[in-house]
């Protein structure tokens, strides 16, 4: 496989998997582009990014451009002389100019199988929305948001466990064996870039802080399964008794008993919703560590026939 000179852009966890895989096949990466570091911890010290931390360790180039419009961006970029630039999670969007400078243009790792959830939360969309699989896209870039043309795509089955933070791993690191294939194709002119299919697109928008606050008017299929998308991040609550309380997991349980969605109805956390039951597995208070339910009530008693918020 010829080896490529490369510019890497990305920032979160998802990329760094990516870039080791990037490495590891003998690519020179000339740079790295990363978002600015960010406060972070009780302190609030800034701190870089995933993938600013991983590429400074290695002793690669990092910058870390507020926004890539400015003209002298373009032309520091243009400047590292790279056959491809590869990019996954970045989180900033590429101008035109970023876009046209590389040889074999800029490539994107998406998790997801395009032109299905577009956007910026692919993942934990298709947990929410119920989806069987998913997969990851190898995509040239345009200027549109994930509309450039395919590559490369493989799938992978989403699971009744799979929770976020578990099935981006593997996408991740799926990712990073599919941009390797996809540049060793794309420079032996073995593989040829295809438009996306014009249906079933769909667009998974950015998450929302508030969007964790379980509502038990819905259906617990759609909480359970909202257990599992917004962990690690925004993660689901309630409140009740003046606090706020995580949910780490959760499963639909069938009930007899009739309540009103909120409802406890027995004594093993299991909470009416608009259809079926949700047992809350797993909980965690402010300031105190994860707690199995059990344990949780020893600690924080909630009645069966208690209402929650």
């Amino acid at each position: 496989m010829p080896r490529l000179r490369l510019v890497f852009m990305g920032s979160a966890d998802f990329a760094v998997p990516v870039l080791g895989a990037l490495l590891e096949a003998g690519h020179q990466v000339a740079g790295v582009y990363a978002q600015p570091p960010r406060p972070a911890g009780r302190g609030h010290k800034e701190r870089p990014v995933p993938v600013h931390a991983f590429a400074a360790a290695r002793g690669l180039a990092v910058r870390t451009p507020a926004g890539l419009k400015e003209g002298s961006e373009h032309e520091a970029f243009a400047g590292l002389g790279a056959d491809a630039a590869v990019v996954a999670a970045y989180g900033l969007i590429l101008p035109a100019p970023i876009l046209a400078a590389p040889r074999l243009g800029c490539l994107t790792v998406h998790a997801s199988l395009l032109p299905r959830w577009r956007g910026a939360a692919p993942i934990q969309r298709a947990i929410l929305a119920g989806d069987g699989e998913t997969g990851v896209t190898i995509m040239r870039m345009d200027e549109g948001v994930d509309t450039g043309p395919i590559v490369i795509a493989e799938r992978v089955p989403i699971t009744a466990q799979a929770t976020a933070a578990g099935l981006g791993d593997t996408l991740s690191r799926l990712g990073g064996r599919l941009i390797v294939a996809a540049l060793d194709g794309l420079s032996g002119d073995g593989l040829r870039p295809a438009p996306q299919p014009a249906d079933g697109v769909t667009h998974a928008r950015r998450l929302d802080r508030d969007e964790g606050r379980l509502d038990w008017r819905r259906p617990a299929a759609d909480l359970e399964r909202a257990v599992r998308a917004l962990n690690p991040w925004p993660g689901t609550w309630f409140r009740h008794g003046g606090e706020r309380i995580k949910v780490l997991a959760a499963a639909v349980v069938e009930t007899a008993a009739a309540a009103a969605p909120g409802r406890v109805v027995d004594g093993r956390l299991t909470v009416a919703c608009g259809s079926g039951a949700l047992r809350l597995v797993r909980l965690q208070r402010g300031g105190r560590a994860p707690a199995e339910a059990d344990a949780f009530l020893r600690g924080y008693p909630v009645a069966a026939g208690t209402r929650l918020d």
